[in-house]
């Protein structure tokens, strides 16, 4: 069988596993991928096998193949096994069937990233075989990414972070193409994410009996302005390299680039297309208004509600910077809501002055001779943020076909009929290999 044989056959396998991780502590049980990936290496000469996990099925897995010089650079693969839940009738196809027609497979975690956790396994075992390179080559099938990783990467970095090396890793995603204005071609490498600053906003009020109102200091009433002034507020565009290479890569005429650099006319992010909510939510800090609560009877005038935001950072955008910005946002309210912190995580974002991304933009140069490899930022969050605070690198990477756009990658993304293209899957294999030979070599 060859390389690619290898890896669809273990993807097929990963993805009819069904980790579903509904985000409660005993879903997932991602033991049943570790048990998969720990068969595939079975038999390997010269890979060195753990397994961890904080709580019973929650199993993450770690694949060691040790280099040759103890000074050379280290890589880690880092590599997702658990998906999100499906709704099943909104499905044409059986989500944990692994079909394979019209050129695709298809299911739940194709793209998200069980392709790219199968892609690093087998490049993994292939270099195993042959007996290891000068650098120390490592994969890890890690727990609990989709929740934000307390029971995977980020216990591992913070319980074992002597299990592997953090300092260069790859993850997911990447390599999916811009569709530049005058038809040239540029690819993606993911090299950095926004941060989380959640937030619960409460007020209060007057309680009493519904049939009385008059003259009642309405927490409902107060909530909703605050949802209205929040929704008003005026948030500046990023000024930073990233974003401002981005905005290049696609080649738009000279006033609708300085408009999009210079955050002067929110209707120029239209000329994004289907990228234009990505390219607002990478440029800028975002608020979203996702739960608000008060009352319990309809006929109790409630003392209090809350509102919650699931806001998102920007790198150098501190907890106290949100702050700031909610209360001016605010105004002469700010005195009467009390701000509550949920989860927050400042943004973490990889320097392109590395070894290993000029190994990532020769390797996707080999593939697309005439493409500029341009660095961004994901609008989500990944597991690679763990190992940028202990002092690493990380990069997501894949190789997409040259049709393959950001727009239409990131659509994929835990939706319906989620469907990889077998082009792709190819095509981030052999990437893989490119990588690892070229780094650890």
């Amino acid at each position: 069988m060859t390389l690619y044989d290898d890896t669809l056959t273990l993807l097929k396998e990963l993805v009819r596993n069904a980790c579903v991780n509904d985000l409660t502590p005993d879903s997932g049980q991602e033991v049943r991928n570790a048990d998969t990936l720990e068969r595939f290496f079975a038999g390997t000469p010269g890979v060195e096998i753990s397994r961890l996990e904080p709580r019973s099925g929650r199993t993450s897995i770690i694949v060691t193949v040790p280099g040759s010089d103890p000074d050379a650079e280290p890589l880690t693969l880092l590599g997702h096994t658990d998906v999100v839940p499906v709704d099943a009738p909104k499905w044409t196809k059986d989500p944990f069937a692994a079909e394979i027609s019209d050129g695709r497979i298809w299911g739940r975690g194709t793209v998200d990233m069980l392709f790219i956790t199968a892609a690093q396994a087998a490049v993994t075992r292939l270099i195993a075989r042959e007996g290891g390179l000068r650098g120390t080559l490592t994969f890890v099938g890690v727990a609990d990414e989709e929740a934000r990783g307390g029971l995977g990467a980020k216990w591992l970095s913070e319980e074992h972070p002597e299990a592997f090396s953090w300092r260069n890793t790859l993850s997911e995603s990447g390599g999916s193409h811009i569709p530049a204005k005058d038809g040239s071609d540029a690819v993606i490498v993911t090299v950095g994410e926004k941060g989380a600053a959640q937030r619960r906003l409460h007020v209060h009020g007057d309680a009493g009996h519904g049939s009385i109102p008059f003259d009642r200091d309405s927490a409902i009433v107060k909530i909703g302005e605050v949802a209205r002034r929040i929704a008003a507020v005026d948030l500046n565009v990023a000024k930073d390299d990233v974003w401002q290479g981005f905005v290049r890569a696609f080649r738009f005429d000279p006033a609708t680039e300085q408009s999009l650099l210079d955050g002067t006319d929110p209707s120029a992010y239209g000329s994004f297309g289907a990228l234009a909510r990505y390219a607002h939510a990478v440029s800028h800090l975002t608020i979203a208004q996702t739960v608000v609560r008060a009352g319990q009877a309809i006929n109790v005038l409630p003392s209090h509600a809350h509102l919650e935001l699931d806001i998102r950072t920007l790198p150098g955008q501190t907890n106290d910077y949100v702050d700031d910005v909610l209360r001016t946002a605010l105004g002469d309210l700010a005195d009467e809501v009390e701000i509550e912190h949920l989860i927050s995580e400042e943004a973490t974002v990889s320097s392109t002055d590395s070894g290993l991304y000029r190994v990532l933009e020769k390797v996707l140069g080999d593939f697309f001779p005439d493409a500029t490899v341009v660095p961004t930022i994901s609008s989500g969050g990944s597991d690679l943020r763990f190992g940028r605070r202990l002092g690493g690198v990380g990069y997501g990477f894949a190789v997409h076909a040259r049709e393959r756009t950001v727009a239409e990658a990131l659509g994929q993304l835990h939706s319906h009929d989620e469907a990889l293209y077998l082009e792709d899957l190819e095509l981030t294999v052999r990437g893989y290999e490119a990588v690892v030979r070229e780094f650890l070599g």
